[in-house]
């Protein structure tokens, strides 16, 4: 005897990826955080701005926020 299917149930989400920043200068100086994968990031006033959000973003979790030693480029 089969089952019926229920359309209407929530389909598990994905595991989300843990969150990993880069925070640098772009060439223009602006000071940048960039998500590795690609999913978050943002122009910021300061690099203590850029960290504080890279910071929040990743849970504070250690060694996910690194400082870039070449200059960063948003992409899109």
């Amino acid at each position: 005897m089969s089952h019926p299917v229920d359309i209407a149930a929530p389909v598990p989400a994905p595991a989300r990826l843990p969150l990993d920043f880069v925070v640098g200068q772009s060439a223009e100086g602006h000071w940048l955080a960039v998500e590795t994968h690609g999913l978050a990031g943002g122009i910021f006033r300061s690099r203590r701005d850029a960290l504080t959000y890279a910071a929040a973003e990743t849970g504070r979790r250690p060694d996910a926020v690194r400082l870039a030693s070449t200059p960063l480029a948003l992409t899109p």
